[in-house]
């Protein structure tokens, strides 16, 4: 126990005075949720840079292109040059222009046929902001004439939320977070420092010891779930006190599921320890590792805007089912028996590569 106890307090004395460490695993990824979440604010809003030419300039005309100006996911450019002039520089992504007569025709409304006095520029070669732009000048036009023919809707349409809670982007950004840390510090972490002890002898002079290889490798679970226990602590508080996001579910699920991905990423960690030669090798083996699952992880979007392809591949790895428990039980209260499918797939995994670590591990360089 003393054995075990000095080798844990060691590893973290190690943390502790290496800045790469306290860099790279604590504020590092705290520096990222804070960036992500003043630049993303509550979502990503989509904005349609537009300008407004008002050529007619009468009463009614003014009205239309302030109410078209103020509505949500257009943002109001001035107008300079001609349209296709300013699609073609870039200078905004959709052109309105109210034509002379504009006016004239909303007075006598009842007048004539449907005169095309609104004309919109955009380039279809961006369906994207072509599609939404329209869309929004087109809601605009129509709230117009059905306000110019009183416009009275026989049907309605009632609009029931069924989230109970509001979320914003960074409630689904913290967890994801939460789940890098993980995967970064034991997969990544373990594999690097594993084997640049085993090339340097360390693991060597330990093994001449009376040291066991179990008391070793406890040491080091408890050092890495100490570490990742503050940097969760730390993430959650500023996450709170920057973003006001909250845990909803149980903190004790919270903590297995913390736990439960340490161990995980650990042994896939000394798998990769095992099979590198060199440090310099471990890093690029755990970086092609997890790299790819940063991005198919679910980490910073939802995994169903992956291509269907990839849906059945993502669906075994191991940072998904953390990520979707982390998620589920930050933002949705999820509690142990609602998350029975992520605990079976990391327990699988556990085992697995524990008991591949295991049959691995080399003490010495071969």
């Amino acid at each position: 126990m003393k054995a075990y106890l000095q080798l844990t307090k060691a590893q973290l004395l190690l943390f502790a005075r290496n800045r790469n460490i306290v860099i790279w695993t604590l504020l590092f990824p705290i520096f990222m949720m804070l960036a992500l979440g003043m630049l993303v604010g509550d979502g990503m809003r989509f904005q349609v840079r537009v300008a407004v030419a008002d050529e007619d300039g009468s009463e009614a005309s003014r009205q239309f292109v302030g109410e078209l100006e103020k509505a949500e996911g257009l943002d109001p450019v001035p107008p300079s040059g001609g349209g296709p002039e300013m699609i073609r520089s870039g200078e905004a992504d959709l052109v309105v222009v109210v034509k002379k007569g504009f006016g004239e025709r909303v007075a006598s409304p009842e007048k004539g046929e449907t005169a095309r006095l609104v004309a919109l520029y955009y380039d279809k070669s961006n369906p994207a902001v072509a599609e939404i732009g329209t869309a929004l000048v087109r809601q605009a036009v129509d709230r117009l004439n059905k306000r110019l023919v009183r416009f009275q809707p026989v049907v309605g349409m009632e609009e029931i939320n069924v989230q109970s809670r509001p979320m914003s982007y960074v409630d689904f950004l913290v967890p994801g977070i939460l789940s890098l840390m993980i995967m970064s510090n034991n997969l990544n972490g373990v594999a690097g420092t594993i084997a640049s002890w085993r090339e340097r002898g360390i693991l060597r002079r330990m093994q001449g010891t009376p040291l066991s290889s179990g008391t070793f490798i406890a040491g080091q679970i408890t050092a890495r779930i100490i570490l990742n226990a503050v940097q969760a602590i730390a993430v959650l508080l500023v996450a709170y006190f920057a973003f006001d996001v909250h845990v909803y579910g149980s903190w004790a699920a919270l903590i297995f599921f913390i736990l439960l991905g340490t161990l995980t990423f650990l042994s896939i960690g000394f798998i990769i320890a095992s099979l590198a030669r060199s440090p310099e090798s471990a890093g690029p083996i755990a970086g092609l590792v997890s790299f790819p699952m940063i991005f198919v992880g679910g980490i910073f979007f939802p995994i169903r805007n992956l291509p269907d392809i990839l849906q059945p591949l993502v669906e075994v790895i191991p940072i998904v089912h953390l990520t979707r428990a982390l998620r589920d039980i930050m933002n949705a209260g999820a509690g142990m028996a609602d998350l029975w499918m992520p605990t079976a797939a990391l327990s699988a995994w556990l085992v697995v590569s524990f008991l591949v670590a295991a049959k691995t591990f080399r003490w010495d360089v071969e």
